[in-house]
């Protein structure tokens, strides 16, 4: 099924976005990772789109987005929130779905608080965290600050898709095909010819600039919509005891979350193959009729 790439200014930055299944009134916001595109939510969206309309925005500094002009201040968690505030009212979505890998997810979990944007808190239905939970590991964290803060370059796109394939293994099995794709639609070119992922790498000032922005328990602990953990089996990002902490806290001290493990892969499933794809479906319409 056909997508279509698109452009909408919220908070006064430039956001791209493609959107699936278009026809569809009932949607899903789907949120890529912190040095990701939204592409990476093709096969999602793809297997959604059939039932849903599927919105998969490039986060500011990322893809095609607006890169910020002040990275201090809007490469934070708070100021993605308002960007999607301004996104649904833009889009003209009353009620979403909110399936997010990494930051996304921690984007979906600010912005299902209310904390930031009240006006959003009855807008998310449901949350699917895909290997994104409110307390994160901190090795790892800095792990992911330090590749991503230094993008390499390569003389070509084989060199590129190599360094991919390596960063990204957790990510689990994924065909040529897909890998290739992943290459493609998340580099740039640099004015000298090489090439480099596609994205600011001032993004990762978040870190430095918003050291806390990823302590989440205050946001989760008030939220009212069920959550989905999908973590990794061998994540080092979100360990077994921050799932079960999840199971104990906010939704779930009130049955409203549950936490899959999915095996084969680390930081973060690529949401790519059947098994995956059919969780998040089955959560997503289960969810409808909770609420």
């Amino acid at each position: 099924m056909a997508f279509s790439s698109n452009y909408v200014t919220c908070a006064g930055r430039e956001i791209h976005y493609t959107e699936w299944g278009a026809q569809h009134e009932r949607t899903v916001i789907a949120w890529h990772g912190l040095a990701r595109t939204g592409r990476d939510m093709d096969e999602l969206a793809q297997s959604l789109s059939d039932r849903y309309r599927v919105i998969c925005p490039d986060t500011l500094g990322r893809g095609y987005s607006q890169w910020s002009p002040d990275p201090g201040n809007e490469y934070r968690l708070e100021f993605y929130a308002r960007l999607a505030a301004d996104l649904f009212d833009q889009l003209q979505i009353q009620r979403a779905h909110w399936v997010g890998t990494s930051m996304g997810g921690a984007v979906g979990l600010v912005c299902a608080s209310g904390l930031f944007q009240p006006g959003l808190k009855d807008r998310i239905q449901s949350l699917v965290l895909n290997d994104s939970a409110p307390r994160l590991a901190a090795a790892a964290v800095q792990r992911i600050r330090e590749y991503a803060g230094n993008p390499p370059t390569f003389a070509t796109m084989a060199e590129l898709e190599a360094f991919y394939r390596r960063v990204y293994k957790p990510f689990g099995w994924l065909t040529n095909a897909q890998w290739r794709r992943l290459t493609e639609t998340s580099m740039r070119r640099l004015p000298d010819g090489r090439v480099t992922p596609h994205y600011d790498p001032a993004m990762v000032r978040q870190f430095i600039d918003h050291p806390h922005d990823y302590e989440l328990w205050e946001h989760y602990d008030v939220l009212q919509a069920p959550v989905l953990l999908l973590r990794g089996a061998e994540s080092d990002l979100v360990l077994a005891d921050a799932a079960a902490e999840m199971l104990e806290r906010g939704p779930g001290r009130r049955g409203m979350a549950r936490v899959v493990e999915v095996p084969g892969c680390g930081h973060a499933p690529a949401l790519n193959v059947p098994d995956q794809l059919d969780l998040v479906r089955s959560f997503i319409e289960a969810s409808e009729r909770w609420t």
